[in-house]
């Protein structure tokens, strides 16, 4: 598992993520949306065929906040091609994100990362931990996270 990252939420810049996703949606037609309760199983399914059975339970978990604290990236014809949540394993926690191979290089991480942040900040959040962070270069760049240190243990020495 790789290490804690902080992020500063006020220090994001909404106008521009919301330009970046925009983008997204004219040159790829990506949209990033907050999914309905009717679309739970589709999501679920798209999370445990392409990674993990772990990855699933915590978007399970993020779909019962209120509001559902779990965005998904779609092409025109609702499909979904990745995913992100937060509020999930912990409060103030972003993870897991996803997003399927076909769908990787075309900024559709960031923006789902981004999404969740701007969520993140509209709710009163001063700061989101990115816990566990594999790809540290990509959330430094995408959102400006910085490593937390001495981040041992973590919330997730407590999994089963």
């Amino acid at each position: 598992m790789g290490c804690d990252m902080l992020v500063n939420l006020s220090r994001l810049e909404t106008g521009y993520y919301t330009e970046k996703e925009k983008a997204l949606a004219d040159t790829r037609g990506i949209k990033i949306i907050r999914p309905l309760s009717p679309g739970f199983y589709k999501v679920s399914a798209f999370i445990r065929d392409n990674f993990s059975e772990g990855w699933e339970s915590e978007v399970s978990a993020a779909y019962y906040n209120k509001p559902v604290s779990v965005f998904v990236a779609a092409d025109n014809e609702k499909k979904i091609v990745g995913f992100a949540c937060y509020d999930a394993t912990a409060l103030g926690f972003f993870g897991p994100i996803g997003v399927s191979e076909s769908a990787r290089g075309f900024g559709v991480g960031a923006a789902l990362v981004r999404r969740c942040m701007a969520d993140m900040w509209e709710k009163g959040y001063g700061y989101a931990v990115i816990g566990g962070a594999g790809p540290v270069n990509f959330y430094a760049k995408a959102v400006r996270a910085i490593e937390i240190p001495d981040d041992k243990p973590s919330v997730y020495s407590r999994m089963l």
